[in-house]
């Protein structure tokens, strides 16, 4: 019996390097950073030692603003805080020692001259629209303004007189009340800074332009905005927000949030004071809709840390049931690229060992003349199989953001009606599931190790000590290997099928024919490119045998 080569590996160091390479793939899998999405353990780490809602909610109320704190104890009682309880009690301490400020949210010095604050009871927060409609109240807060020294205020007042609107009766004509109203609202807010600095020369700058061109334009928008807020948000509560809000187009997206998602304004009033960006809290809920209100509900159970970590990294929450290993998350958040980028090498590796411990168990070769084919082969099968992991394991790296419910929706009225609606367009851009992505990338994978294994198969025959006549018998030999790529492909195409049949795969035939695809290109590649060149020198040289031999 011929000793076994030096050179030849044990089934234990196959396995062991099988082994290996698992738990690396398994380590970086439980690294919590992903490319598109926050994992729930990062968001804990960022929460982590930072104020929590009911934290927020007690400030609110060592300050006084009632209205505010209301809410936040809502959003409190929503995500399941703690000390919810707790909150609740102090608001209602608040609410008993200072009644009259119950219904305009707070105190505010410049209200109490018109209004006497102190003087009204009210059980719950009132919209402050209500107290601006009666002519009394417009008629002293008008008196009021009109001694401002601020241009803005001034500006803003001079579009009472503007006569050319769309939406609004003008303000000075019979049923111009709620026009009037927000126009006052819109100079008292300027008047006692409760407007960022952008959104106050924002205002400013629409209201000049539309005193000069006598027509509201860009400005009744805003003023229909202000009327939707006012509508729902008492005194203070409109104040602190409007107080973080840069633009009017945020305001825009509030009060449409306002009217499409009542239900949800606690919660995303309280994530616009936690971030101090109203901004960022606006565009995240148009943008990912239910799911991302959901995200943010997420978020503020876990502290202000994670809110602002959302709100600056403007992805969704991976909420698959993943293990992450929350020690390196703190690692994470300080450097998320360098552990992405080690979380995507470590499938690589992983992989690689995977692929270089199956090719030792399955193909032992005592004397291996060309040491870099089984390396390259390993590193091709590893680099496939590492991105349909970080395909699979990157929920929304493929797919394309769903429609979200909070979008902006023009409703334009049809001049007759329709007995039948017209018909909706489709969405243009189509996105694949990733299942299909995935099921694609299988059978590629499967092709490109057919392939190989074809090549493996070459390689062995030509370096056999072999006349040519014998190595060529060998190669015909091989003939169904070198087919197997067609075998494998229909096998993949009837499975894809299958699986689309069971809904376990989204219906697309791409996934179901990609696999025949991908086994006539490997075929050709092999008998075409490969095996005919290899035949060919054989033959050239069995002729040559031959000559020499006669």
């Amino acid at each position: 019996m011929r000793p076994a080569s030096p050179l030849t590996p044990s089934p234990l160091t196959a396995f062991a390097i099988i082994l290996a390479g698992v738990g690396v793939a398994l380590l970086a899998w439980l690294l919590p950073v992903n490319l598109k999405s926050l994992s729930p353990a990062l968001l804990r780490a960022a929460g982590a030692g930072t104020p929590s809602v009911a934290a927020l909610g007690q400030q609110l109320v060592a300050t006084e603003k009632i209205g505010p704190a209301q809410l936040v104890l809502a959003a409190a009682r929503t995500v399941g805080d703690r000390e919810a309880a707790a909150l609740g009690d102090g608001v209602q301490q608040l609410a008993r020692e200072q009644g009259g400020l119950v219904a305009w949210g707070g105190w505010d010095p410049f209200l109490e001259p018109i209004f006497k604050l102190h003087e009204a009871h009210a059980a719950t927060s009132t919209p402050v629209l209500d107290f601006f409609i009666p002519a009394q109240a417009r008629t002293a807060l008008l008196g009021y303004l009109q001694n401002s020294r601020s241009q803005g205020v001034q500006a803003v007042l001079k579009t009472r007189s503007v006569t050319d609107t769309g939406r609004f009766v003008p303000a000075l004509q019979p049923g111009g009340q709620p026009l009037d109203a927000v126009i006052l609202l819109t100079a008292l807010l300027y008047q006692g800074e409760h407007l960022s600095p952008s959104l106050q020369r924002e205002l400013r700058s629409l209201s000049e332009a539309a005193s000069s061109h006598q027509t509201l334009g860009e400005l009744e928008e805003v003023y229909l905005d202000l009327l939707s807020l006012a509508q729902r948000l008492d005194w203070v509560q409109m104040g602190e927000l409007l107080r973080r809000t840069d633009d009017a187009k945020t305001m825009s997206e509030y009060a449409h949030l306002a009217r499409v998602a009542p239900g949800q304004l606690p919660v995303i009033y309280t994530a616009a004071l936690f971030s101090d960006s109203a901004d960022r809290v606006a565009n995240y809920l148009i943008k990912y809709g239910k799911p991302g209100a959901e995200d943010l509900r997420t978020a503020l159970a876990c502290g202000q840390g994670a809110v602002r970590q959302l709100m600056l990294r403007q992805v969704p929450v991976n909420r698959g049931r993943v293990p992450g290993m929350g020690e390196l998350a703190g690692v994470a958040l300080l450097h998320p690229r360098l552990m992405l980028a080690v979380k995507y090498l470590g499938y690589l590796v992983g992989a690689f060992l995977v692929f270089r411990g199956l090719e030792r168990y399955f193909f032992p070769r005592p004397e291996i003349r060309d040491p870099a084919l089984p390396r390259m082969q390993s590193g091709v099968l590893a680099l496939v199989a590492a991105a349909l992991i970080i395909v699979a394991t990157e929920p929304f790296l493929l797919n394309a953001a769903p429609i979200s419910e909070y979008r902006f929706k023009i409703v334009i009225p049809l001049l007759a009606n329709s007995a039948v609606p017209p018909p909706v367009e489709p969405n243009s851009i189509h996105a694949m599931n990733p299942s299909t992505i995935v099921s694609i990338g299988i059978f590629a994978l499967l092709q490109v190790g057919i392939y190989l294994i074809c090549l493996r198969k070459l390689r062995e025959i030509q370096w056999q000590h072999l006349s040519p006549q014998l190595k060529l018998r060998l190669v015909e030999n091989e003939d169904n290997l070198f087919d197997s790529g067609l075998y494998v492909g229909m096998m993949g195409t009837a499975a894809a099928l299958v699986l689309q049949v069971m809904g376990v795969i989204d219906h697309n035939l791409l996934a179901a024919y990609a696999s025949n695809l991908f086994g006539l290109v490997c075929v050709a590649l092999v008998k075409i490119r490969h095996v005919r060149g290899f035949k060919r020198r054989l033959i050239m040289e069995a002729q040559s045998v031959g000559a020499q031999a006669s």
